[in-house]
């Protein structure tokens, strides 16, 4: 499947603590704006307002849906046989779908065998239901399970100037195994558009990010900075040049940025035509160099030690 490397997310297109309320028709117009743009890839899942993303995503999509690539997610506690295939049908329904294009496991669940969810989804595709199945949030060693007993084609993780952490053990295995990294959070929640000129203006919800954590703010901000003197040197947005380094990492397919309204649609677009310069790259590489040093490499974006939820 032929993506757009920009990728709409539609997380903010439901209700959430960090968003706030969404406007449907806003939305919908969102969904409209990212094909008009020439984004096709659309990321969602049933986690998303218990379905509210779906639904959105699949009336926007109405009379459209040839034109678009939709990536959706099971939940965790939906992983057993029949449970996926019940789940699958539901998200096809809000989708008014009969196939997703891109059907991922949202999160591992080690009481499941993978070897089980392998096979639910390949009969799933087999009926034509799905075109590929991939994984999010798995780290090297649940990857390396799912790579034994099936071929996820990617794998969706967090992934920006200010969350490296992929980089250590997750990067090497899908680079090797020739399965797509789909980055998450890109912009880190707003922090990497600029729009919060020190630490004190981020708003608590967004701060339950390691990056956000004790000394590892003075550090992200360190970043911003050195995004903001690049974004007035060659003039472009802290949010495309951000988007752009990402997309020029190694394995890197995609970028899931969320947008909720017609303009963050055509800002996010515009940096999957933004080629950045070797020289900029390289620079914004050590610039979140000390940053990824102080972070371990948990890919765990918000758990610790043996709170996180990746291995």
């Amino acid at each position: 499947m032929e993506v757009s490397v920009i990728c709409c997310g539609t997380m903010a297109m439901c209700p959430h603590p960090t968003y706030g309320e969404p406007d449907d028709e806003e939305s919908i117009a969102a969904v409209h704006a990212a094909l008009d743009a020439g984004v096709n890839f659309f990321d969602t899942a049933e986690g998303y307002g218990d379905g509210y993303a779906e639904d959105i995503l699949g009336r926007a999509l109405e009379g459209k849906r040839e034109e678009a690539i939709v990536a959706t997610k099971v939940s965790r506690a939906n992983l057993c046989g029949p449970d996926l295939t019940g789940a699958c049908e539901r998200s096809l329904q809000r989708l008014r779908s009969d196939y997703v294009d891109l059907y991922q496991v949202h999160w591992p669940n080690h009481d499941v065998p993978f070897s089980e969810t392998a096979g639910a989804l390949e009969d799933l595709r087999e009926q034509g239901k799905l075109r590929a199945w991939g994984v999010s949030n798995f780290g090297r060693l649940d990857l390396s399970d799912a790579l034994e007993v099936g071929r996820p084609v990617a794998n969706q993780v967090p992934y920006s100037l200010l969350w490296r952490a992929v980089e250590h053990e997750i990067t090497p295995v899908c680079v090797a195994q020739d399965v797509s990294i789909v980055c998450y959070s890109p912009l880190a929640q707003g922090v990497l558009t600029g729009k919060f000129r020190n630490a004190d203006e981020v708003p608590e919800p967004r701060k339950r990010a390691r990056y956000c954590k004790g000394a590892a703010m003075a550090l992200s901000f360190a970043v911003v900075d050195e995004l903001r003197s690049i974004s007035l040197e060659i003039g472009e947005s802290t949010a495309d040049i951000a988007l752009a380094w990402v997309l020029a990492r190694p394995g890197v397919a995609a970028a899931v940025a969320g947008a909720r309204d017609r303009d963050q649609v055509a800002d996010n677009a515009a940096a999957g035509n933004l080629e950045l310069p070797a020289g900029v790259v390289e620079r914004l590489s050590l610039a979140s160099q000390p940053l990824k040093d102080a972070l371990d490499a948990n890919p765990d974006m918000w758990q610790e030690g043996a709170e996180s939820r990746y291995r």
